[in-house]
């Protein structure tokens, strides 16, 4: 038997929890909550979950959704908050262009796009959800196939954010040319 459990006993994450409260301010908790969130969320559910109150919450997550960090949804009664991905793309995108050079980054989107063109072809279409796993019944082949396509899916998000980030580089951290 092994140390890792991947259900741990009700105490220990309860000294987790309490660990997590004691150490990070409110912003700290209601921020690493609404980044694990999955879908549109009440800020009453994200407040229970940071461990703090309803209006702290609201008003830690109106802030994130000014930063652009968040995505507020306040016509639902309650408001309702999910991260904004396309923050975390452009924050990923801007630690690749401090990382590599220009060069670099024109020479791994080329060889992601030729990765791509390979499953491309394999697969007869240029879009990895057109893909169904479950066309064969080996389960050997199902699980390789689900691993292509999802290896597919990240080269394309790997793709954009190259690309973005030979952008920021290429204007001086802009988007657009000044």
């Amino acid at each position: 038997m092994t140390d890792f459990d991947p259900d741990p006993a009700g105490e220990k994450v309860s000294e987790l929890r309490q660990r997590w409260s004691e150490n990070t301010d409110t912003f700290g908790r209601v921020y690493d909550v609404l980044v694990g969130v999955t879908e549109p969320t009440s800020y009453r559910e994200i407040a229970e979950i940071a461990d703090c109150s309803p209006n702290a919450a609201k008003k830690h997550l109106d802030r994130l959704a000014e930063m652009g960090i968040a995505r507020a949804n306040r016509q639902s009664r309650p408001a309702q908050y999910e991260r904004n991905d396309g923050y975390f793309e452009w924050q990923d995108a801007n630690r690749l262009a401090d990382e590599f050079t220009i060069e670099e980054l024109i020479d791994r989107v080329r060889e992601l796009e030729d990765r791509r063109e390979q499953f491309e072809q394999r697969f007869g279409t240029t879009d990895p959800t057109a893909v169904s796993v479950f066309e064969h019944d080996d389960h050997d082949t199902v699980h390789e196939r689900m691993d292509a396509i999802s290896e597919w899916q990240s080269i394309e998000r790997d793709i954009r954010l190259y690309e973005l980030a030979r952008q920021l580089s290429s204007n001086d951290g802009h988007l657009l040319p000044a």
